[in-house]
């Protein structure tokens, strides 16, 4: 019997997403993967670029805990 691997059952573009919370949500699919440590020890050997691997985000080749939305942050103006 195959086991099912969630970035075989969802969508694959969420692993590859630009939306920080895309990529978190794809990180809670990643929580029960029976290959995850697997998956994770591929991708860190790969020097992966980008995305969700293991269930770690991915930037330029690096670990990251989360990724930041794109654009400068927004002015926080005193009331």
């Amino acid at each position: 019997m195959r086991q099912s691997l969630p970035c075989h059952e969802e969508d694959p573009e969420l692993w590859f997403a630009e939306s920080p919370a895309q990529l978190e949500l794809a990180k809670t699919f990643c929580a029960p993967c029976p290959v995850r440590d697997t998956c994770l020890a591929g991708a860190l050997d790969r020097a992966e670029p980008w995305g969700v691997w293991g269930g770690e985000i991915f930037d330029r080749g690096v670990v990251i805990a989360r990724k930041r939305p794109r654009g400068r942050p927004r002015k926080v103006t005193a009331a």
